[in-house]
């Protein structure tokens, strides 16, 4: 079993509670928009990260994360791309790589709206984790924690708060 804390759109700021949230995760997965200079750093600290960069990381990002994040985790295909739409309404490209890679888990970001759906249509649940960062219109900062567990997806839980209470 591994317990696994998800992010996006972090915009160079981590919120304190995602220490104690994500404190006995195996590995974080975030989903693009890291921006600061430290956030994959302060996220080694508690766990693995898996992570791919998103439309506003610049180069220090681009050239050593990838677009598209695929691997297998506990029997599930995993892919994590920032820019992916919403189910049945992908961007073209994250549909052409979802139709090649077939992932059961896909995890995206972008949009700063938290949405935790099952793709019938594609076979796979769909993670977009909200908004973790102060930046952006959103009103809500989320993050999700889940187990996987041999093909079994388990104690999905999301950190929700009104962002105006976050901002110190």
């Amino acid at each position: 079993m591994k317990r696994i804390g998800i992010l996006s759109d972090t915009h160079g700021y981590l919120h304190p509670k995602i220490y104690d949230f994500f404190a006995d995760c195996d590995e974080i997965w975030h989903a693009g928009d890291i921006v600061g200079q430290n956030i994959i750093t302060d996220l080694e600290a508690i766990a693995t990260v898996r992570a791919v960069y998103g439309n506003c990381d610049g180069w220090e990002y681009r050239s050593q994360i990838p677009e598209n994040n695929i691997f297998t985790c506990e029997g599930f295909t995993v892919m994590i791309r920032h820019i992916l739409g919403r189910p049945n309404h992908y961007e073209p490209e994250a549909q052409k790589v979802i139709e090649q890679v077939k992932p059961t888990i896909l995890i995206g970001g972008h949009s700063h709206i938290l949405c935790i759906k099952q793709d019938k249509i594609n076979n796979l649940l769909f993670i977009n984790p909200g908004s973790a960062g102060k930046q952006g219109i959103h009103t809500r900062l989320t993050f999700v924690r889940l187990k996987i567990d041999h093909k079994s997806i388990q104690d999905i839980e999301v950190w929700d708060e009104p962002k105006t209470t976050s901002i110190h």
